[in-house]
């Protein structure tokens, strides 16, 4: 008798709990996406001064006390080490002293945002009036905010994921998982330039380059969450998608610049797949890979795990229901 009063609480309950849980997840989630966005500002932002050494010298006293912690300031000779600076990724802007004056060599490319606060900034530096402006890597024409290329990023993240994921159920032999994964990469970057670079016109580079950086990400962010799927069922996928998506997105700094977020979690993003993905795409895109280093080994290192994962994991589409039904069922798993 006792029994039959708990089977009708038991849905109740469970009813609240998956929503004071669904709440629960909501309240961490919202501040993980929204903080980093909502407190964007240089921290130790790359910048150089050129010019002539007192020049120099003065301009990066003022540029440290106007904004401490804000930048950090490399000195160089003259305008052209400053715009190879540029092309190299290795700051964001320069600020150049010569005889009319101080002008400010902007990377747009790199981050719209960057280029715009330094813009704004630079009226400080000028007391008041315009400082000239150069682009000496501006962001594509059909894209000047960059608001295109983030936005066409996170379909990449989430349709990996999804990819991992589906091949973590739904293909049982491993040798089929890694000719699925292999073969979603090389589609999903001909198709993400096909897009992004033909059709929307927001990427101005190499569409071969474009083509692997593109791959390697959709390799590094599908590989890794089937290599934990493989290794650890559906608590690997849950980890996969906290890598991909939960995390990764919100710290990637994917439409901003990762020394604009909070540290260290500009940094973190970084070693994450989407942050890596989204750096290299730029430097493909738009300086001839120039800076990609970082974000090619970390990306690397993802695909290389994931597919390792697989080879070794045990997990098997069906789960512990179809490996007790026999050779029958075993003869008919998916095979690619």
């Amino acid at each position: 008798m006792s029994a039959q009063p708990n089977r009708v609480r038991s849905p109740w309950l469970l009813a609240v709990l998956l929503a004071a849980a669904a709440v629960v997840a909501q309240a961490l989630l919202v501040p993980l996406f929204a903080a980093p966005q909502a407190d964007l500002a240089p921290r130790d932002l790359p910048v150089a001064v050129a010019g002539p050494a007192p020049a120099t010298a003065e301009l990066a006293g003022r540029l440290t006390a106007a904004r401490p912690g804000a930048f950090a300031v490399t000195t160089l000779p003259d305008a052209a080490a400053a715009d190879r600076a540029l092309r190299d990724r290795d700051v964001y802007a320069a600020f150049v002293a010569g005889p009319d004056g101080i002008a400010l060599h902007t990377a747009p490319a790199a981050s719209p945002i960057v280029a715009a606060l330094l813009t704004e900034a630079s009226a400080q530096l000028a007391a008041g009036r315009p400082m000239p402006v150069i682009q000496v890597v501006p962001a594509d024409p059909n894209d000047p905010r960059g608001t295109g290329f983030a936005s066409g990023f996170l379909p990449l993240a989430l349709t990996s994921m999804l990819a991992g994921a589906l091949l973590t159920f739904l293909v049982a032999r491993r040798s089929a998982r890694l000719v699925g994964l292999l073969t979603y990469a090389v589609l999903a970057g001909l198709a993400g330039t096909a897009v992004l670079h033909g059709w929307l016109g927001i990427l101005d580079g190499s569409q071969w380059r474009e083509a692997g950086a593109i791959g390697l990400f959709a390799l590094a962010a599908a590989g890794i969450v089937a290599g934990l799927g493989g290794l650890l069922g559906g608590l690997g996928i849950g980890l996969g998608a906290l890598l991909v998506f939960l995390v990764g997105n919100p710290l990637s700094a994917v439409g901003a610049a990762p020394e604009l977020l909070p540290q260290p979690w500009g940094a973190v993003g970084q070693f994450l797949p989407v942050g890596a993905g989204g750096t290299l795409l730029r430097s493909a895109a738009f300086f001839d890979g120039a800076g990609a280093g970082r974000s090619l080994a970390v990306l690397a290192g993802y695909a290389v795990v994931g597919l390792a994962l697989i080879l070794v994991g045990r997990f098997q589409a069906g789960g512990p229901a179809e490996a007790a039904a026999g050779p029958a069922v075993r003869a008919a798993e998916i095979t690619v």
